[in-house]
């Protein structure tokens, strides 16, 4: 099977892959359009083309501040995954994956402690603490903030996301400068919120200074990168998943 995979320099050496829609053919979330059991066949083939042989331990993410420490792998169903927006370990053979629509997937390695992570950063998760939650939860197994990396995947970019006035009230005065004015339109305010500045700040807060962002635009794309905004404004009744994922060898 042939997938559109997109890694970084900064992983180097690290089993990792950013996963694309394959012009919406490659749909990878449970929730989304289609059979449960094709998603479950694709996970499956997409974690043995990131590390033959391994074994994906993926999460059922609420968009929640919530990391799960994996030392062994469940059952990659739709039912039973634990809930948590982010997944850790330090165990190899683990294939972490990550799926998303618009929302941020980060991918962390510690090389010298042997310990990688994937979180789901959604503007929610990424305000409650999700990414420091994860950096925190690594040391837990070892690694050492200095030493981690992290790399930013496909996500929603600043001009394709706009937002309203309740929306940008949800944020501090400090985070002025991630909200772009957009103008009027149907009589109220909008701004166009940078997602990705506002993550990789997070991640340079929590004391990380290996960080790259891909710079992809999961709305933009319309061809290689599934989006919920996309698939909202066209009055779809469902939106397809990429995923994301990393391991250890």
């Amino acid at each position: 099977m042939e997938f559109q995979i997109e890694r970084h320099a900064l992983l180097e050496g690290v089993p990792h892959g950013f996963f694309g829609s394959a012009g919406g053919k490659h749909q990878f979330g449970f929730g989304g359009p289609g059979d449960p059991a094709a998603a479950r066949a694709l996970r499956e083939a997409a974690a043995d083309a990131i590390l033959p042989g391994g074994r994906l331990a993926a999460p059922h993410q609420v968009h929640s501040p919530d990391v799960a420490v994996v030392a062994q792998v469940w059952d990659d169903a739709a039912e039973g995954r634990p809930v948590a927006d982010a997944v850790v370990t330090a165990t190899p053979g683990i294939v972490l994956g990550i799926v998303t629509a618009d929302c941020g997937p980060i991918l962390f390695a510690d090389r010298e402690a042997g310990v990688v992570g994937a979180a789901h950063a959604g503007w929610r998760g990424a305000v409650e603490g999700v990414l420091e939650n994860t950096v925190a939860a690594m040391e837990g197994l070892g690694a050492r903030r200095e030493n981690i990396v992290a790399v930013l995947g496909p996500t929603i970019a600043q001009p394709s996301y706009e937002v309203d006035a309740p929306f940008r009230a949800r944020f501090t005065a400090e985070d002025e400068c991630f909200f772009a004015d957009a103008g009027m339109r149907e009589g109220a305010r909008r701004w166009h919120f940078d997602l990705p500045g506002y993550i990789i700040a997070r991640l340079a807060g929590a004391g990380l200074s290996k960080i790259a962002d891909l710079g992809r635009d999961t709305f933009s794309h319309v061809a290689r990168y599934h989006s919920h905004r996309r698939s909202t404004q066209a009055r779809a009744a469902e939106y397809g998943r990429q995923i994301s994922m990393i391991a250890l060898p």
